[in-house]
């Protein structure tokens, strides 16, 4: 198979790079040169924001079986690679976003795909908001490629090597610091999201299946818990680290803002919970979607951070997260001397 990804080099499309490479096929990568793609590529230059930043792959006389767009900003960036490639690649892998959904998103009872998206977006659009470049860049894909040829992959939340929005290195520094952690609970509470590498491997697989048209991609629900996650985060760092498990009310009362100041929690019950952690994915399961487990994911990520000295990648216009220590003391020491303990690294990742 030959394989064109648009970026490729930074998590999500390194990790497709890598997945079509361990396949055996061809790649090309375009990108605009900041990072180094895996070896064994074809690479081209260009920037998709700057006048002409496509010469590269409109002089270069190649065909491809499949296209991989990983774009996240303007529209229009698609509509110009899509229409460029036209005749000239087999099928239109966009990585879209469950944030095109309508608030609020669906969540479980049945497949979400048909569910109703946010209006106003456009396939010839400037930046505007997340959810409506997505939404613009599923239009541009389509509008070249039509709706049988063009695979609208709606992802959830993504973990993993070479993350570049710091949700879980966040939570693998802040346990090796040790000491008492804020824990958010319940710690049975079930969170999805997928791993970088299963969701290329996932997109792979659907590109050789001939597949079109839009499909959630996450985890299935309950694949793990917050307890099974940030217990795993204590073992793999070998941390002196005390989990305190605070109740949602407590966490939420002190103005801690749910997703972003605590990555991957948000309070059960809540419709934020329901659309990130309670989506159908049904469909990507019948259609090859294999998840690999927590452990792996925690490990290998923690693995990768260690070996670049610690700080992760933030990618460009993304905002930081995690808490404020001064904020998690104070919380810990609202809460009674400090929440619940939780259980030792001995203990394992249960999330019991």
């Amino acid at each position: 198979m030959e394989l064109l990804v648009l970026g490729g080099t930074e998590f999500v499309g390194r990790a497709v790079v890598a997945a079509a490479l361990g396949r055996g096929w061809r790649v090309t990568v375009l990108n605009r040169g900041r990072h180094a793609p895996p070896p064994g590529v074809r690479a081209l230059r260009g920037d998709r924001t700057a006048p002409g930043g496509l010469a590269a792959l409109d002089e270069d006389d190649g065909t491809w079986d499949a296209v991989v767009d990983t774009w996240s900003a303007g529209p229009r960036a698609v509509r110009d690679a899509a229409r460029l490639l036209r005749g000239r690649a087999g099928r239109y892998a966009y990585i879209s976003s469950r944030s095109v959904y309508a608030w609020p998103w669906p969540s479980m009872g049945g497949p979400a795909e048909a569910g109703p998206v946010v209006e106003g977006a456009a396939a010839d659009a400037e930046p505007t908001d997340y959810a409506r470049d997505k939404r613009g860049g599923e239009l541009a894909a389509v509008e070249a490629f039509g709706a049988e040829g063009s695979l609208l992959v709606r992802a959830g939340l993504i973990l993993g090597p070479y993350e570049n929005v710091g949700r879980l290195p966040w939570w693998l520094t802040r346990i090796a610091r040790g000491g008492p952690v804020l824990a958010p609970g319940p710690r049975e509470l079930p969170v999805q999201y997928v791993d970088a590498r299963d969701l290329a491997e996932w997109v792979l697989g659907a590109v050789a299946q001939g597949l079109g048209g839009p499909y959630d991609l996450i985890g299935p629900p309950g694949h793990t818990t917050m307890g099974e996650l940030l217990q795993t985060c204590v073992r793999v760092t070998g941390a002196d680290a005390d989990l305190r498990w605070t109740d949602p009310e407590t966490v939420v009362a002190a103005g801690i803002e749910p997703w972003t100041q605590l990555p991957v929690w948000v309070p059960p019950g809540s419709e934020l919970y329901d659309a990130a952690h309670r989506a159908d994915v049904s469909r990507a399961l019948a259609t090859g979607l294999r998840c690999r487990p927590a452990a792996e994911t925690v490990a290998d990520t923690w693995r990768w951070l260690t070996q670049i000295g610690g700080e992760a990648p933030l990618r460009p216009g993304r905002p930081p997260v995690g808490l404020d220590p001064a904020l998690e003391a104070k919380v810990l020491a609202g809460a009674g001397g400090g929440g619940v303990p939780g259980t030792t690294p001995a203990e394992g990742a249960s999330g019991q």
